[in-house]
């Protein structure tokens, strides 16, 4: 045991937390080459669904099947109710935010955030500034990352546009499930098999309306990296896939070409960032939207989710300002805690990231999945050189956070269970007059020993998450 890092599964005396005896009891029971032929199982299972993530390098792309680690990670059901109440109070917060944006300004006139921080982020959208969003649902699924010290959970980052993750959480459960089906009806874990059925109903209830909704997705296409996502929510939801050469606008209404005809679309669930969604609004060289798809969405015709825009919202740097955010907003003080975060767009924070290169995790605001990112105590002085250089030329593209230690899980890896860091990313959904929580996640795990970076295209993986009485 180290005591540096929380271990998700003993306690420091080397005891068996509470929640996870039984499986420790289950698994220490078990020889090396039946631990294999689990670990074996799990991976022909997500062979067989299929489940991929895209790995960028150089001018090519190349899909790989996710690693999934066996061996859940076991939250107890008090645990998870504390996490629960946290994400819904943040989201709530945020959609309030994004509201008094694009509207009053209100927040911004009280230096809740600066102005200049709103109004010169890339997601902010011009276009979206006094459009009345129906029942005040600028994000109806939102995907925060956690992680656990010593000191509890924290929010690591809020992903308010597109987020993703659902089908590995999905796959994860079922190949685990699988595996060792009576030990899963032991715990009682809280189920996550119903995800769809949530989103189905929390996306139906935004419908402009009273009519039965007509819900669809809309997907970049078959070579997005997250298409497999897209095509089983679809399945399952029982609703249409689609591309934008599939949708057409007549009259400020928009509509999907079918089978049977021209069907009228009430809310579209789009997987497509913003830039993209429409050529008359936004880029022009966009073949993948639908021309006149933003004038129909303005005319209140059919509900887009996530609302256009929600970005300027999970922008690394106003991350930082999440806790004002919610005391202003809600009255309330944070329910999870953010990570100490310096923002190089200002004099102390620049001065402060820039000393310290060799202790800190250096993030672009932008960027996302472990791309454009220093973990300084595991860089070179070479990488830390050229970063700097980086940041100098452009001070408020960056932001740097303590190198945190990150609570640890078992794993299966190289035919021996050994501790590895892991975070977690549970799917928080916001409706006309209800918030839903699945309980679980994508729990991801970094897989070399020693890394603190848990992204699939870094040389993460993930396992699934269990919630159980305890």
């Amino acid at each position: 045991m180290e005591p540096r890092f929380y271990d998700e599964m003993f306690e420091n005396d080397g005891t068996a937390r509470a929640a996870g005896r039984r499986m420790v009891e289950a698994l220490g029971g078990l020889a090396p080459e039946d631990l294999a032929k689990l670990q074996e199982s799990v991976y022909r299972r997500f062979l067989h669904e299929g489940i991929t993530f895209t790995v960028l390098g150089g001018d090519e792309m190349t899909e790989r099947i996710i690693p999934l680690d066996f061996v859940p990670r076991l939250l107890a059901a008090r645990e998870w109710e504390h996490i629960e109440r946290g994400l819904k109070q943040r989201l709530a917060a945020l959609n309030l935010f994004l509201k008094d944006i694009y509207h009053e300004g209100r927040s911004l006139r009280d230096g809740v955030v600066p102005l200049d921080l709103v109004l010169g982020c890339p997601q902010y959208r011009i276009e979206m500034r006094g459009i009345n969003i129906p029942h005040d649902v600028y994000v109806a699924v939102c995907g925060t990352d956690l992680v656990r010290t010593h000191d509890g959970f924290a929010v690591l980052e809020d992903n308010l546009r597109v987020p993703s993750g659902v089908s590995y959480m999905l796959g994860c459960r079922d190949a685990v499930k699988g595996a060792f089906p009576d030990l899963y009806r032991a715990h009682r874990v809280r189920e996550v098999s119903d995800y769809s059925k949530r989103l189905y109903a929390i996306l139906s209830s935004l419908a402009p309306s009273m009519r039965t909704p007509r819900v669809a997705i809309l997907t970049p296409g078959l070579y997005n990296s997250a298409f497999y996502e897209h095509a089983l929510l679809a399945g399952e939801m029982g609703i249409d896939l689609v591309e934008g050469q599939d949708l057409v606008v007549h009259d400020a209404v928009l509509f999907a070409r079918t089978t049977k005809g021209l069907q009228r679309i009430d809310v579209l669930y789009r997987r497509l960032d913003d830039d993209f969604l429409d050529p008359v609004t936004f880029r022009a060289d966009s073949a993948l939207g639908a021309a006149g798809l933003f004038h129909a969405y303005r005319a209140g015709n059919f509900v887009l989710a996530n609302a256009p825009g929600t970005g300027v919202a999970d922008d690394k740097a106003l991350y930082a300002y999440v806790p004002r955010i919610i005391r202003y907003f809600l009255d309330e003080e944070p329910i999870l805690s953010n990570v100490e975060t310096h923002l190089c767009r200002e004099p102390d924070g620049l001065a402060h990231t820039l000393e310290h290169l060799d202790e800190l995790v250096v993030k672009e605001v932008g960027g996302s999945g472990g791309y454009g990112m220093l973990v300084g105590p595991h860089s070179t002085r070479a990488e830390r050189a050229e970063f700097a250089e980086r940041i100098r030329a452009d001070p408020a593209n960056f932001i740097s956070q303590p190198t945190l230690d990150l609570s640890r899980a078992p794993c299966f890896v190289d035919g021996r269970i050994e501790p590895r860091h892991v975070d977690l990313r549970p799917f928080v959904l916001q409706g006309r007059d209800r918030q839903d929580v699945v309980p679980g996640g994508l729990c991801r795990v970094a897989l070399r020993r020693g890394s603190l970076v848990v992204n699939s295209s870094q040389g993460g993986g993930c396992k699934d998450l269990w919630v159980v009485d305890g």
